[in-house]
């Protein structure tokens, strides 16, 4: 065999390690928890179906992250209803082994107003997210120190000091 031909066979035999190691990639993250949380939810839930229309077609490439290590994901995964075409986003955080949604939403591609199922996954799911009260009292801590009177810094050797 040539040289040339056999330079061509070692980047063709490359290019398609790289193409299978893409695809892999893909397939994971298309069958990440979340996506089928979300998947799940939207299917289902009534204000989505009334959005969107029913049945749902899932396709295309979801898109997006999920990092083990940090516990943190975000996903954009297309689907289509009769009615309309649209983005689902998902953003979760992984507690232990179980990841947990923070964020669920379809953003129609015509650009109408997104549609917020975060709540709705909560309520059907029995998963309370806490909620944040500006209006809430701070709980009184039971050990407070007193300030201190006077503080002092020893600089080290060879930095002016302020007279």
């Amino acid at each position: 065999m040539s040289r040339d031909r056999l330079h061509t066979k070692e980047i063709s035999l490359a290019t398609l390690f790289c193409i299978s190691l893409i695809l892999a990639g893909c397939g994971r993250i298309a069958n990440h928890p979340l996506v089928n949380i979300a998947k799940e939810e939207v299917t289902v839930n009534n204000r989505s179906q009334a959005m969107l229309g029913e049945p749902l077609t899932w396709q295309g490439t979801v898109t997006g992250r999920a990092n083990e290590v940090d516990g943190i994901a975000a996903m954009q995964i297309p689907v289509l209803g009769p009615k309309k075409a649209a983005t689902v986003i998902v953003e979760g955080k992984k507690f232990g082994d179980e990841w947990g949604v923070t964020l669920l939403e379809i953003r129609p591609d015509n650009g109408d107003e997104k549609l917020s199922l975060t709540a709705d996954l909560a309520m059907r799911s029995g998963v309370e997210t806490p909620k944040f009260d500006p209006t809430a009292t701070q709980s009184p801590s039971t050990e407070t120190a007193p300030p201190p009177a006077e503080i002092t810094i020893d600089l080290p050797p060879g930095i002016p000091r302020p007279e």
